[in-house]
């Protein structure tokens, strides 16, 4: 908005009283009546024309009644007209009222509109896709059993957080996010059955923040970051593609499911546009790039599903799954609903299928261990069958694959002589 001078609004002053009409005084200056009343609303502001109530610009406050005589109390009228500021959207209002419910003033809470990131998301990912390397196709191995399917199901690894030992009982920071999943694919792999595919089954919250500001994308709830954002990202993607080429190596097939969780729901999306696009030129690789939260995959009579968990619990989530997914699901004799979102494991079986919750590989933050939600610390490949469903699986721990000693975080742990 452009700001009024005081040669302007003294201009606006003098036209008015030379005149006796804001209309002839307008004509006069050439300019519009609304401008020239907000001429005088500044100049009133200003001092420039008196005291005398009630002077434009301003509102009546108060009244007050003397021997004196009457005197009134003026003050600025309210601001000008709310404009939403690029990107935003409104998400609240709070009012201050009077004893008799009138407003005195307003909040107007506004933010990111998370629909438009998106769509920008979206279209950055379009256009920088021909940019992104293709990868050469590499050599699988020379036995397998085509009836088999190795699942390697990881969730809530929480890339770029940060937990303190003394704080929450283990160290955590993106270097040993990195290192234990690596180790752990290795460990998996190396003790895995010779199937003929293999399901790479990230069930969600893979980064821990999913923007600059490490925050909650729903709620901003303030969380306890290590590194920058893009030093994250390119951790993470560096870490997915060494696992992806293991798992080629050890497989025939190789199936992708990045599903998105309730703290990366944008990253989920470009990671699973650029995978898909970076092994376009490999065809022993699928990635399933489906914008839904819902994710299946079809193995002969067995059927595997995959959501996140922070929409539908463990409980109930057979329903959602059997019905968004009707034609596969009847087709399948054995069907299996896999998810994260709380960091420990159960298991619910229904009349439609045996639905699992699992533990997460990575520390507790700061929040869950002062909250109390403690709980183990593993993942797991599970082996089905075309004909059979689950016929196999391997729990690994953290202590398994990776040892006490490299899980220290690099932070002020060590012992160290304090100055005299």
């Amino acid at each position: 908005m452009t700001t009024i001078s005081d040669d302007t609004a003294r201009e606006a002053v003098q036209a008015v009283e030379a005149l006796g009409s804001q209309r002839a005084a307008a004509e006069l200056l050439n300019i519009a009546r609304s401008t020239l009343q907000n001429r005088l609303k500044r100049a009133a502001e200003r001092g420039m024309m008196g005291f005398k109530p009630v002077l434009p610009g301003f509102r009546i406050s108060q009244t007050t009644s003397t021997p004196h005589g009457d005197f009134v109390q003026q003050k600025p009228e309210r601001g000008e007209q709310f404009e939403m500021p690029a990107g935003q959207k409104i998400k609240g209002v709070s009012a201050l009222v009077d004893p008799e419910g009138r407003e005195i003033i307003k909040w107007i809470k506004t933010d990111t509109d998370r629909e438009q990131a998106a769509e920008i998301m979206r279209a950055a990912v379009e256009a920088l896709k021909e940019e992104i390397p293709r990868l050469p196709a590499l050599s699988g191995p020379a036995h397998f059993r085509d009836d088999l399917l190795n699942q390697f199901v990881v969730t809530d690894n929480h890339f770029g957080m940060l937990s303190w030992r003394e704080e929450t009982g283990a160290d955590y920071d993106l270097r040993i996010a990195e290192q234990l999943l690596l180790d752990w694919f290795a460990a998996a792999i190396a003790q895995a059955p010779d199937a003929h595919t293999a399901i790479l089954a990230q069930l969600g919250d893979l980064m821990h923040h999913d923007a600059l500001e490490s925050v909650t994308p729903a709620h901003r709830h303030v969380l306890d970051a290590d590194s920058r954002l893009q030093k994250v990202i390119r951790v993470v993607i560096r870490t997915i593609r060494r696992i992806i080429d293991m798992m080629l190596r050890s497989h025939q097939h190789v199936h992708v499911v990045m599903a998105s969780g309730n703290h990366d729901p944008a990253s989920s999306a470009w990671l699973r546009e650029m995978l898909a696009t970076m092994y376009e030129d490999e065809p022993r690789i699928s990635v399933d790039n489906s914008p839904a939260l819902y994710y299946a995959y079809e193995w002969g009579k067995t059927g595997l599903y995959y959501h996140h968990m922070h929409k539908r619990g463990v409980k109930d989530i057979d329903r959602t799954f059997a019905g968004m997914f009707r034609e596969m699901f009847g087709r399948c004799r054995y069907n299996y609903g896999h998810g994260g979102h709380r960091h420990s494991d159960e298991v619910v079986e229904t009349a439609l299928m045996i639905v699992e919750r699992h533990q997460t590989l990575a520390a507790p933050d700061a929040h869950s261990a002062g909250g109390g939600w403690l709980s183990g610390r593993s993942a797991k490949r599970v082996t089905y069958s075309k004909h059979f469903g689950e016929v196999g699986r391997d729990v690994l721990r953290p202590e398994m694959v990776l040892g006490a000693s490299r899980m220290q975080a690099a932070n002020d742990n060590q012992p160290r002589r304090e100055a005299a």
